[in-house]
Parts: structure tokens; sequence; C-alpha cells
């Protein structure tokens, strides 16, 4: 299929609100707003100050300033493709939502010789997630202050899960805040990977799943979503301790038998940290980590939980959060690159593999775990 010059993302009263977290709307239910892709050239409309914002996948983000009003937003370049449109056209329907990044404007530009698309988003100036609060340090950080975290990242799920579309990149440098203020809002940007889960109900199962013993009958849809939810348990046990799950040594660098931890789904809540921790949170997280992806929690048994809801004495006890994540600055970066690999690993690009069945031995990516097992005789089993 191909994607016209126009993107259609929905417009809701909720979307100039910025406050309301509550009754995010379905899509399907609102009028349509019409976003056209610009062909005009940027600088039109934008000053570019050169200042670099970020580094992401897909290249550097900058700081540009509209003409007409002077207000600052983030220029993310992309190299045009099918991909790179799917991702803009995404973005834009569901930048409605307050949890999610907003586009103010797409443009169809050639930058040195080549196409691209400039995509004009709201400057989020508030830095990453765990960077607010690895600089609480000495304040206290709280078990109710990670549950308002957790929540923020819930609504934005939910509102794209209920959008039958899956984000598949949910990870510290993906949420970001507004402001430095302190009720600055946290929000979900990054729609690279992003993929809508309506799936033709005949597809077979892909052949190729990590992280459970065996590949199941499971549909692409259920699948895309629980990589959401998997993240979503990993983000919540750091939040509340300030390291991963699979990885909890923390005097020791990455340990190689990481992957195979997250396989087994083999994790702890050691004290120090965890000993103040309510055990509905702890509960939360085992439903979120679990490693066959049919048993794990949905989004909406994640927002309809008695901890997301308020329903519990939280402890009022200070978590350790921003002291571990200030002592464990020097492998945060590694902490980082070592999610984005899983995440990766947890992805299977159906548009992009020959679906045939489990049994069937020529399909390459079987080919190259059954290798990867004989390489590697303590994994047998695993997979």
């Amino acid at each position: 299929s191909s994607y016209s010059d126009m993107l259609t993302y929905y417009n809701s009263p909720v979307c100039a609100d910025q406050k309301s977290n509550k009754n995010l709307p379905n899509p399907s239910l609102k009028s349509s707003r019409i976003v056209r892709i610009k062909k005009n050239v940027v600088t039109e409309e934008y000053k570019l100050s050169g200042q670099v914002l970020g580094v992401g996948f897909n290249g550097k983000v900058f700081e540009i300033f509209q003409k007409r009003t002077g207000e600052k937003y983030a220029l993310k370049m992309l190299k045009d493709s099918l991909k790179a449109r799917r991702e803009a056209e995404l973005h834009c329907r569901v930048s409605i939502c307050p949890r999610i990044v907003q586009i103010a404007d797409v443009f169809d530009n050639l930058y040195q010789g080549k196409k691209c698309l400039l995509l004009v988003m709201e400057c989020m100036e508030g830095g990453e997630l765990f960077q607010r609060i690895q600089a609480r340090r000495d304040q206290p950080f709280t078990e109710r202050e990670a549950l308002a975290i957790m929540k923020s990242i819930g609504e934005a799920i939910e509102f794209l899960h209920s959008s039958n579309i899956a984000h598949r990149d949910v990870k510290p440098e993906n949420l970001l805040y507004t402001s430095k203020h302190p009720d600055a809002q946290l929000k979900l940007t990054d729609f690279g990977f992003a993929k809508e889960t309506t799936a033709n109900s005949c597809l077979a199962t892909p052949c190729y799943t990590p992280y459970y013993v065996a590949p199941e009958v499971l549909g692409p849809e259920k699948y895309d979503k629980s990589c959401d939810m998997w993240a979503l348990g990993v983000i919540m046990y750091i939040v509340l301790c300030g390291y991963p799950p699979f990885y909890s040594n923390r005097s020791l660098t990455l340990s190689p038998g990481m992957k195979t931890r997250i396989r087994n789904g083999q994790y702890e809540f050691p004290a120090p940290e965890w000993s103040e921790v309510s055990e509905e949170a702890k509960h939360l997280i085992r439903q979120l980590l679990k490693t066959d992806p049919t048993e794990r929690m949905t989004i909406a048994d994640f927002m309809s939980h008695p901890w997301i809801n308020w329903s519990v004495n939280l402890p009022q006890t200070p978590l350790h959060t921003s002291q571990v994540l200030h002592e464990e600055s020097h492998v945060w970066e590694e902490v980082k690159e070592e999610m984005t690999n899983a995440l990766a690993t947890m992805r299977v690009d159906y548009e992009q593999v020959k679906i045939k069945t489990i049994a069937d031995s020529s399909n390459p990516l079987l080919k190259k775990r059954r290798m990867k097992r004989a390489e590697k005789p303590e994994a047998a089993g695993l997979s």
C-alpha cells in the first residue's frame, strides 16, 4: 500500500486540555483533521538555531523556532521511505493524546540532495525520565510518585493499544518531560517501530519468537502489544529501585547471562532497595514480566490494577531509586543499550518475514536460531 500526502489524525477536546488525564478518547469516534505534508522549504516557516537537542536511531533532532510566533519546537529528520511515512502517519494520528509528544507540522524537503520527511514536534525540555529522577538525589522519591509516573506511561500505552497500535520501542530515552517544572508532563515519543496491529486473522505465527520456551499459537497483534507490556514492567522495576530487573548486580558490569535471565524470567526483589516497596507493586511487576506473552498482563489489566488505582496504602518511605541512579550513572548508557537490544529482539517485522509453519526448517530465522543454539549448548531448551 502507499501513503498519500495527507496525514489524518483525530482532533478532540482532550488534546487542547492538556491537564485532562481521564477518558482518553477512542480516535475512531472523533472528527478528523487533515495534516498535509508540506512541500515548501521548512526554513520559510521555521528558523533553525543550530542546536542539537538529541540523537536518535534515525539521526539528530534539532532545535527550531516558528517564525510567526517565536515558539520553540524540535525538528526530527527522517530519510523519506515507506517506513518514515508510516512513522509520521501513526505519530500524527495518536498525537491528540496528552501523554504523547505532539506533532505540529510535517515537511517533504530535500536535505543534502536526498528526500527527507521533517517532523516538527513539541520541544520536550524536561529531559528523560530517569535523568529527572537521578537529579533528585537528596530529595525523597516515594512509591506514590513512582505510581504517578507509571500511570502516565500506562495512559499513553492504553491510548495506543485501544487504537490498535503497538509502540514496540517503549524505553527510557523515549519518555520525556515537557519542562523542568515539578508539574511537567511525561510523554512518550518516537514511533519509528510503531505498528498497527489489525493483522489478517489467518496470518501464521512468526517462527522467531524469543523470550519464551517455544513459539506458540500467537498472532502478531497480541505479540506486538505484549512487547510494550514487558517494557512497561522493566521501566516500573527501575523506577522503584534504580536498576533493571535482569542484571541487578549493581557493582558489576552487565552480565553475559542477561539474555538467559530474560528468557527464563529470572529476577529478584533484593534488600535493601525493595524492603519498603509494597507487595502490590511487586505483584504488578510479576504480571508484566511473564515470559510467555500469552500470560502477560494487558494494558487494561494494568490500568485496573489496585496499585495503579490508589486503592492500597502506599508506603511513604523514600525509595532508593534516585541514589542508585546517581551512584550507577557510569553504567546507565549500557543499561539503555541492553534494553534497546532486548526490544529489538522481541520485535518481528512481519512485512519482511515470509511466514511458514514452525516445523519448516527452511525458514532462515529458524535456521539462525538453531545455529545459535548449537553454538551455545547451555542455551538448549530455551527457545
